[in-house]
């Protein structure tokens, strides 16, 4: 909260045309440090002006105040030292610079006077070779994105989700760069729903698996559907992937049918394309949910029916075994004038009796499908 305050104290329009030298803003961050900037880098008309990128946020800005264009400045995991002078130089607003720097936020879309404050979630697929009870099947990151007139500014939080490779993709297009901050803020959505669908057809192919475990025939004495266990941790990972998906739809919904000014009319067409994706990987993930649902349902039912059938074989065969405990407990009483004790084929025929009765027991119960 201190540095929320911090900010708001310092963060005016004066700043933002403040040309003061950038180390003025950033003493507290220690030299030796590893900068959290990835990529710093200024546009205009489609174009980068330097391949080599300009060394600090500051100078960026400079440079845009000075020839046009706009800047955009990629982040990984920024302390709050290392965003505190980009926020002044920009004029972010305190409570998203503390979003951006925390993380863990829900996908939204934030508007802050003349910035939009952006939330993705990232998905990224974790192969595996065997889905277990404990088996990770999708891992999460962040993507924050400050959308300006002049300017961009990604935050990045977990190991997946590199934008480097859309930067380049998006350097290969200046008709489509040239459109300013709201193309990059379109191509890293699309970016996003593009990963949503992939992972969503990986995550299909472990449904897939396991229902066939569940409905398939087990082997003699194997035991019978998958494991429950499995089930329920793949039912939780697909509930990680619906918490990301989910709350995005409405965010790319404003962005792509309420008119902003800091979108271009021609990008914002496209959101619709984004949106109209997105809405589709939602109904997988609904669906991929109701159908562990169903599977677990199903599985939880054949144990059942399992247990009722080891039941009635057991209650069989203790039927069947009470034929001869109640003829021998007859005999065992050692009365003396006992039917057929004294006669000399008295044991056969007891053994004769009590072997028919079970034989007929025994068959009648196979009739039934109890044995």
């Amino acid at each position: 909260m201190s540095m929320i305050r911090d900010l708001r104290a310092a963060v005016r329009p004066s700043l933002r045309k403040s040309n003061a030298p950038y180390n003025s803003y950033d003493t507290t961050r220690d030299p030796s440090a590893s900068s959290a900037v990835v990529d710093c880098a200024v546009y205009r008309d489609g174009r980068r002006l330097t391949a080599d990128g300009c060394r600090t946020p500051h100078e960026a800005m400079l440079r845009v105040r000075e020839e046009g264009g706009f800047a955009w400045i990629g982040l990984h995991e920024p302390t709050e030292e290392e965003f505190a002078g980009i926020a002044r130089e920009f004029g972010l607003h305190p409570l998203a610079v503390e979003d951006a720097v925390h993380a863990h936020q829900r996908p939204k879309l934030e508007r802050y006077d003349d910035t939009l404050f952006t939330v993705f979630k990232t998905i990224h697929y974790v192969e595996h070779a065997e889905l277990t009870a404990t088996s990770e099947v999708v891992e999460t990151g962040e993507v924050m994105c400050f959308t300006g007139r002049d300017f961009v500014i990604t935050v990045r939080h977990g190991g997946q989700g590199s934008l480097r490779a859309l930067r380049h993709r998006l350097q290969d297009d200046p008709e489509l760069l040239a459109k300013g901050p709201s193309a990059v803020l379109h191509s890293i959505a699309d970016h996003v729903v593009d990963g949503y669908i992939a992972v969503a057809s990986s995550v299909q192919d472990d449904i897939d698996e396991v229902e066939i475990d569940v409905f398939s025939t087990p082997a003699k004495g194997g035991p019978r559907g998958a494991d429950a266990g499995r089930i329920y941790q793949l039912k939780r990972e697909v509930l990680e992937f619906k918490r990301a998906v989910s709350p995005l739809l409405r965010p790319m919904q404003l962005l792509s049918e309420r008119p902003m000014r800091l979108i271009d009319p021609d990008i914002q067409k496209y959101f619709r394309d984004v949106a109209d994706h997105l809405a589709r990987v939602q109904e997988e993930v609904i669906g991929f949910d109701e159908l562990l649902n169903s599977i677990l349902q199903a599985n939880l039912a054949q144990a059942t029916v399992t247990q009722n059938e080891d039941m009635r074989k057991i209650t069989s065969w203790a039927a069947i075994v009470a034929v001869p405990t109640m003829i021998c407990g007859v005999y065992g009483m050692n009365f003396e004038h006992m039917p057929e004790l004294r006669w000399t084929y008295g044991y056969p025929m007891v053994m004769g009796v009590i072997g028919v009765v079970c034989f007929s027991i025994h068959r009648t119960l196979k009739r039934n499908g109890w044995l």
